[in-house]
């Protein structure tokens, strides 16, 4: 299959928010491929210790939340600091932590199509207001969200691989 980035689709976008917008769909794509088959329990599983196919879907849903707040110029709110915090808990069905998700990467999908403009201008991250573009905010929400899915997607066969050794 080839990747969203070579299907000549979103050419009506200048290439900042169409990368970004790629790798979503991208992100999309891999991670129901590699999540979708996986049971609740090895969904949370931690083989190796690494951090679970779960904690890896509820992180990319729920930074590209975060980072694209900083992109809005906004300041992130007690709800997001509470599901910060919560991305590692070993809860949620497949169905809920999948649509969790795909709910995520539709309205990032529609927050990175709303910023029109400014893409030179100065933003903040974090609490040390760490200086960066908008344009840099952007490629890091495609980046972040890609390294992620790697570890998503390593977990998963590492779990897969556990299941066919039984």
């Amino acid at each position: 299959m080839v990747e969203p980035w070579l299907r000549s689709s979103r050419t009506e976008i200048e290439p900042v928010r169409r990368a970004v917008l790629h790798a979503l769909d991208l992100a999309e794509e891999d991670l129901y491929r590699w999540s979708k088959d996986l049971s609740r329990e090895e969904l949370h599983a931690r083989p190796h210790n690494l951090p679970s196919v779960a904690f890896q879907l509820r992180h990319i849903a729920r930074s590209l939340d975060r980072l694209l707040t900083y992109a809005e110029r906004g300041s992130l709110t007690e709800m997001q600091l509470i599901l910060l915090r919560s991305e590692a808990d070993p809860q949620g069905t497949p169905e809920e932590i999948l649509a969790e998700l795909g709910g995520a990467l539709a309205t990032s999908r529609d927050r990175v199509l709303a910023i029109t403009s400014g893409f030179g201008e100065l933003r903040h991250v974090g609490r040390d207001r760490l200086p960066v573009t908008l344009a840099g905010l952007l490629v890091h929400v495609a980046d972040h969200t890609q390294r992620h899915v790697g570890q998503a997607i390593t977990t998963s066969k590492v779990v897969v691989g556990f299941r066919l050794k039984d």
